[in-house]
């Protein structure tokens, strides 16, 4: 894979040079953990996201239901992007 350049803010350049020689690693072996390690904590965070709707049954039914309304893919009735007809 070809290296990606990213811009970086003066204080998050002087902030990854500090990390660098704190550690001894590359400016690319601190950017890699950095966003191993933010991407983990996301993942972590999103899998707790729902966990106080699990504990409550109705909460958990019904946030299943709004996910399966919006990954279904539209019916007949909504014809794709257009909101179903007024009755």
């Amino acid at each position: 894979m070809e290296p990606a350049q990213v811009a970086l803010s003066e204080s998050g350049a002087e902030l990854l040079r500090k990390l660098a020689d704190k550690t001894g690693q590359s400016p690319t072996e601190v950017l890699d953990a950095a966003l191993d390690a933010y991407w983990r904590q996301i993942q972590f965070d999103e899998a707790g996201a729902d966990a106080h709707l699990r504990n409550d049954p109705e909460a958990w039914a019904e946030f299943q239901a709004d996910q399966k309304e919006w990954d279904d893919p539209p019916d007949e009735k909504t014809q794709g992007d257009q909101a179903p007809p007024s009755p």
